[in-house]
């Protein structure tokens, strides 16, 4: 506790947000920007993407060949900054082979910072393999526990995020930069609130050509910080499970704060968020659409949150994904309708 009061006391985010006019000039330039959040199906975590004993680019490859024939343009892909802390240059080396393939098929991607869902601590080196029917049992936060357990780890995480935007800080393949995914989850709260306050602070420093965001997931949690998200971001990005009423109240509340919209989580099919029922809606609004999942793999997201499904028969009804990794989708009728919807928006 100690540590965060201290680091909230001596971080002040500079004033450098995007202006409303800047950020809807910028955004008037983009195609409707539509895809998944994506991990190759062969990892079963961020680590096991981006090391280099595990980093496969040839599955990426194929794996991206497969959204660009669904006519997805845009993947949302979570980093770690333990990979880049044991190689920070090969780390930066396959960024930049992930940036190939996916620009290669008309991809830009959303990368992600921090993270505050699933496992707490991690370590290099060969990964754990998945526990039977459970959603995303090896999925990495980041730093985690780390943070409150080692002061100095503060540091390291500046120097991450520095060394990465300014490597990358004009790439126009790079679409968003989404600083930190539902801080305050895995009941942190408030204490995630320093490490949010921090990261717009380094970012804003490398002042990227890439708008800002950190999306808002739950309207329960602490309102400093949703508060802050709000007046830092400069797209304002969300996640939305639900079905299309209720989506379609929060795409009203937020364009309240005149700032493009990008859903960078939707589809979860048990709970009325599919891809008939909320791509439309997303494009009728203008609002980014990145559901979860491509391709079913080992991070086991056909499975819902709490599944308590202890074989590893697939299920009746994903939960999210839409293909095997064979290519044959869930749903036929389903991935005929993304191909519709995404028809000639590129052009």
């Amino acid at each position: 506790m100690l540590f965060t009061m201290m680091l909230a006391s001596i971080v002040i985010v500079q004033a450098q947000r995007w202006s409303e006019e800047k950020v809807n000039r910028w955004y008037k330039n983009q195609t409707w920007q539509r895809g998944c959040n994506f991990i190759p199906s062969n990892a079963i975590n961020q680590l096991e993407m981006w090391q280099e004993e595990t980093f496969s680019p040839r599955l990426i490859d194929k794996e991206l060949s497969w959204a660009k024939e669904l006519g997805f343009n845009c993947m949302r892909v979570y980093l770690h900054h333990v990979a880049w802390e044991i190689d920070s240059k090969g780390f930066k080396e396959r960024v930049e082979k992930y940036l190939e393939i996916a620009d290669k098929y008309g991809i830009k991607t959303i990368f992600v910072f921090f993270d505050d869902c699933w496992n707490a601590t991690y370590k290099t080196g060969i990964q754990p393999e998945p526990v039977m029917g459970k959603h995303n049992s090896g999925w990495l936060r980041d730093p985690g526990d780390l943070l409150f357990e080692d002061p100095n780890s503060i540091s390291v995480l500046e120097e991450y995020v520095t060394d990465i935007l300014k490597t990358f800080k004009k790439d126009e393949r790079i679409l968003v930069w989404d600083l930190y995914n539902e801080p305050g989850n895995s009941k942190y709260n408030v204490c995630s609130l320093p490490l949010l306050r921090s990261v717009f602070a380094w970012a804003r420093k490398v002042n990227p050509s890439q708008p800002l965001t950190s999306g808002l997931w739950n309207k329960g949690l602490n309102k400093s910080l949703t508060q802050f998200q709000l007046k830092n971001s400069d797209v304002i990005s969300y996640h939305n499970y639900s079905n299309v009423k209720n989506h379609q109240r929060a795409i009203d509340s937020l364009q309240t704060y005149n700032r493009p919209l990008f859903c960078t989580e939707y589809m979860a099919r048990k709970f009325e968020s599919t891809f008939q029922n909320i791509m439309p809606l997303l494009k009728n609004n203008k609002v980014a659409a990145i559901n979860w999942g491509l391709v079913s793999g080992k991070t086991n997201t056909i499975y819902p949150w709490k599944n308590k499904q202890d074989n590893e028969q697939e299920p009746e009804l994903w939960f999210h994904d839409i293909l095997r990794q064979n290519k044959s989708p869930f749903s036929k009728e389903e991935v005929d309708f993304i191909k519709d919807i995404t028809n000639g928006d590129n052009e």
